[in-house]
């Protein structure tokens, strides 16, 4: 077992410090955080990225003279653990929390005057929070809204500790428990889509029930949403980065991975082009077809289990406007194929006119529609939810496309996410793909991190530092 990470290369020869060390592969969520925890804990950490930068899924890149996100990202006050991340990067005030939920809906299917509807909360004890709001829901009847009152209720009896729940979709269990097909369009698909990345009746009732459960019967507070009011690069990448930096971690990017191999003396060797890093601890925080590239035999009983895991698209439609056509925030749309739109003028800094952005998700159909018809489809949708963008001009208008944004949570997949350990020592899995509990969020990231590093910790017998955990104390 080696005292430090030593290295065949171009960094051979350098100091070495005594300790515990640790290599970490990718720098998404998951790896940052994990590299964080190990570094805090004085574990000396390399953390390689093959890409330019850090942040994974969740990052910028300019377009003229703006900085653009590649998809937007929300949270919720229920995510500790990255509200956590975000403190640890010193970027909390730049990414807020709504005071109280507040999500409005407008359905195009409504008269003009009568689409507005609002989903929010009241400060009152679960379930009153939500009571007022669902009384006052116009884009259900009121039959509709007592039968998910009942619905709610049950899903809140779930045992999330339960296996079964993992076998049976979410849409089934719905309408067993007297959901209409409006009922599940207009509600439990409008946050349900946003968060599983798939529509009810193609995901698995386990994560569902935990999404509802934590975010909407948990705590009164629990779905307040927050999101990033600068470019998500400057939350995951450069702000990230410093932390490192400050922590001590050696962080290299543009740096692929080529294997992971275990040594006779129990240490680990990583390869990547032009140099052999060595280490005591190895975390593999890349997507799971790569870590199963990377996997050594032996590590996973069933390793092919992790090519069972299918992955879901999710596609941004940006659109600026020489002129303000939205005055909130966001919404959420319904009775057309628009699902959430976000004013990301301010975040990009466009200094005149208004940005939008358009998430959809679970769109296995369109994902791959060439740019001019994903133009004719949205723009004449827009203008019908925004009355002022039929007068307005669009200076641009462009897509961004992520094929494999997330794991698809479809019945089944609970089985196929593994744990952190593996069963070659010192060797450990991080990603939002395992087995966290949680859907595909920047939320499972950063706990499947903190899993990672908690695991590595205990092998390398280092305490665990107070401050990461402190997330589950407030969970």
């Amino acid at each position: 077992m080696t005292d430090g990470t030593r290295s065949e290369g171009p960094h051979a020869g350098s100091p070495e410090r005594a300790g515990r060390s640790a290599v970490v592969v990718g720098g998404g969520l998951a790896g940052v955080t994990a590299a964080l925890a190990l570094a805090d804990a004085g574990v000396r950490v390399t953390l390689l990225e093959g890409r330019p930068r850090l942040g994974g899924l969740a990052f910028s890149f300019p377009r003229g003279e703006l900085t653009v996100d590649n998809g937007q990202h929300v949270y919720l006050r229920c995510c500790t653990a990255y509200r956590w991340f975000l403190d640890r990067i010193e970027g909390a005030e730049l990414a807020p929390l709504q005071n109280r939920l507040d999500v409005p809906v407008v359905d195009l299917d409504k008269p003009e005057g009568r689409r507005l509807g609002r989903l929010r909360r009241d400060p009152l004890p679960v379930p009153l929070h939500l009571g007022r709001s669902l009384a006052a829901y116009p884009h259900l009847s009121l039959a509709e809204r007592a039968r998910v009152g009942r619905a709610a209720l049950a899903l809140k009896g779930l045992d999330l500790a339960d296996p079964t729940l993992d076998t049976q979709d979410f849409g089934s269990w719905l309408a067993a428990h007297g959901q209409s097909a409006r009922a599940i369009e207009a509600l439990w698909d409008l946050v349900g889509v946003a968060t599983l990345n798939a529509v009810a009746g193609g995901a698995s009732l386990a994560l569902a029930a935990m999404v509802f459960k934590t975010g909407l019967l948990s705590d009164p507070g629990a779905a307040d949403i927050g999101w990033a009011h600068v470019p998500l690069g400057e939350l995951h990448d450069r702000l990230a980065r410093k932390a490192l930096d400050s922590a001590g971690v050696r962080t290299e990017v543009r740096t692929r991975v080529t294997s992971v191999s275990h040594n006779e003396n129990g240490s680990w060797s990583v390869q990547v082009p032009g140099e052999t890093l060595r280490a005591d601890a190895v975390v593999l925080a890349v997507p799971q077809r790569e870590a199963h590239g990377l996997l050594p035999p032996g590590a996973l009983d069933e390793p092919d289990r992790l090519l069972g895991i299918g992955t879901a698209p999710i596609l941004n439609v940006h659109v600026i406007y020489d002129r303000k056509v939205l005055g909130r925030p966001f919404f959420a749309a319904l009775g057309t194929p628009v699902q959430w739109v976000f004013d990301r003028t301010h975040a990009s800094g466009l200094g005149s006119g208004q940005y939008l952005a358009v998430s959809q998700s679970a769109v296995q159909d369109e994902i791959d529609l060439p740019v001019a018809v994903l133009r004719e489809r949205y723009l004449p949708e827009l203008e019908r939810l925004l009355p002022g963008a039929r007068e307005a001009r669009v200076k641009d208008f462009f897509v961004t496309r992520e094929r494999t944004a997330t794991f698809a949570p479809a019945p089944g997949v609970g089985r196929l996410r593994p744990g952190a350990r593996t069963k070659a020592p010192g060797l450990y899995l991080a990603g939002a793909w395992t087995a966290t509990g949680w859907p595909a969020t920047m939320e499972s990231a950063v706990r499947s991190g903190v899993s990672a590093a908690d695991a590595a910790l205990g092998a390398l017998g280092r305490p665990r530092p107070s401050h990461l955990f402190s997330f589950e104390e407030a969970a």
